[in-house]
């Protein structure tokens, strides 16, 4: 049956409260009646949190009729392939998810992972190489005593990630084996770094071959437990140093770093893991495009990565048109709590689901999948109010970004294509073909008022209508 939060399950603790508080919530209505047949299927959530990803039961068939206010979706027009939806599994949500009672983890794990008509189905997860600012503690994978190094990486090891991630990350496979996984580190080793420090500083020009061995081992690493990694970045937000964990590195040094170091080690492995650049803010295209005019970086890379704390999204339009053969990636966008639902809401949606790919982008993740009420676990000076998609304390509870995934990874799966629809000066639109064949429009409203409004596609329509600041996904 629908409930208020897309599925309930047992709902002992797993709480679908309004409300991102970490508890709470209304008691769920009464079981809706029969189905309706429609032509459309019209997943819902309004600004207001009253509903919120909900299957409305209106009957929205197909007529010749319809509005002058409409949105066309083409088929005939294509763009790019999207790889998915999702989140970034930091170790804190890694750990605050291991540690619920084994049926509870199950029935989250479940209805993030698994694609079916009740669940979400995420399709793409990042994660971090040793340590995030969403840890509880600052660690790489080769920590030496202060003074000492480790040239040959004879000290490396994941094992610290066998208390919780790895742990995770396999019952995440085993529901979705086709989950596609990005590793970004926030820091190198420190010994190799120019302040010996976890924040900030660079990574020493003398340690390139070295480090890029440590992503050798560490694919191998997580290969040899049964995760493979589908894609790395050399280095998370490489031009913020205040961060903890973090390292600065320029754009010359990645394309020296990739060119003469990471991408041969690769190819001597027979790794076939993606090499991803940037991995930054939007207001820097110079970044990635210095990068990918260097013929030699070039041949090893796959992509280019983004995050919008800064520049419009039109900028990954821009890195696309100056080097069209190479794709585009957005990896990470906060929400900051308390928040704001209905502003949240709207921003992400306007500039992440349909921004983010309108503007190339082959898949959008939100920062991060799990925090506890107080934003917890973070490094010291780390991120001290990063809201999960899912609040995990006495009880669990969905947040905004929760929504704002589910709103394409339910119906935009990996295979989709990007197609051509049309928008409106207040109805803001992207549309797909799944690999089914269905369509998938998701239209936000960000007018002042509610909108009736149509659909049109081959020549026919359908009317319906959004509430302003409110969201639909329609599949046919």
């Amino acid at each position: 049956m629908l409930l208020p939060c897309i599925v309930c399950l047992t709902l002992l603790s797993f709480n679908c409260g309004k409300k991102g508080d970490g508890g709470g919530g209304n008691p769920p209505p009464p079981p809706p009646g029969p189905a309706v047949k429609s032509d459309v299927d019209f997943w819902l959530t309004q600004a207001d949190q009253t509903v919120l990803f909900k299957k409305q039961g209106t009957n929205l068939a197909w007529s010749a009729g319809g509005t002058t206010n409409s949105v066309e979706v083409d088929t005939t027009q294509t763009y790019q392939t999207i790889d998915g939806f999702g989140y970034t599994l930091t170790g804190g949500s890694a750990s605050l998810i291991n540690a619920l009672p084994a049926a509870q983890k199950d029935e989250v794990l479940n209805e993030l992972f698994r694609h079916d008509s009740t669940f979400i189905g995420v399709s793409y997860l990042r994660i971090s190489i040793g340590a995030s600012d969403l840890s509880a503690t600052t660690f790489t994978y080769d920590d030496v005593p202060a003074g000492q190094t480790d040239v040959n990486l004879q000290q490396f090891s994941i094992d610290k990630e066998k208390q919780d991630l790895i742990p995770v990350l396999k019952k995440i496979l085993a529901i979705n084996p086709s989950i596609k996984i990005l590793g970004s580190p926030w820091s190198a080793p420190v010994w190799m770094k120019t302040n010996n420090s976890f924040v900030g500083g660079s990574l020493k020009t003398q340690y390139y071959p070295v480090y890029a061995q440590y992503f050798v081992k560490y694919i191998q690493a997580m290969k040899a437990e049964g995760i493979t990694i589908d894609a790395i970045t050399p280095q998370n937000e490489p031009l913020h140093g205040g961060n903890n964990p973090s390292m600065v590195m320029q754009a010359a040094e990645q394309a020296d770093f990739i060119k003469n170091h990471l991408g041969p080690a690769f190819q001597a492995a027979a790794i076939n893991t993606k090499i991803i650049v940037y991995d930054h803010n939007a207001d820097r295209p110079d970044y990635p495009i210095a990068i990918l005019n260097d013929a030699g970086a070039k041949q090893y890379v796959y992509g280019s990565a983004f995050h919008l704390y800064g520049g419009p999204i039109s900028a990954l339009t821009q890195v696309h048109n100056a080097h069209p053969d190479k794709n585009i990636y957005f990896t990470e966008q906060w929400t900051g709590g308390p928040g704001n639902f209905a502003g949240d809401l709207r921003w992400h949606i306007e500039n992440l689901i349909i921004g983010a790919t309108r503007n190339w982008s082959r898949n959008v993740l939100e920062w991060n999948l799990a925090s506890d009420p107080n934003y917890q676990p973070h490094t010291p000076g780390g991120c001290s109010n990063c809201m999960g998609a899912l609040t995990i304390g006495n009880t669990v509870s969905r947040n905004v970004s929760y929504y704002i995934i589910a709103h394409a990874a339910k119906f935009v799966r990996p295979g989709s294509v990007r197609i051509a629809s049309t928008q409106t000066a207040t109805l803001q639109t992207v549309a797909f073909k799944n690999p089914e064949g269905k369509k998938v429009l998701i239209v936000l409203n960000t007018g002042p008022n509610a909108e009736v409004f149509s659909i049109k596609f081959h020549g026919k329509t359908v009317t319906t209508s959004l509430n302003n600041g409110s969201v639909g996904t329609f599949v046919w």
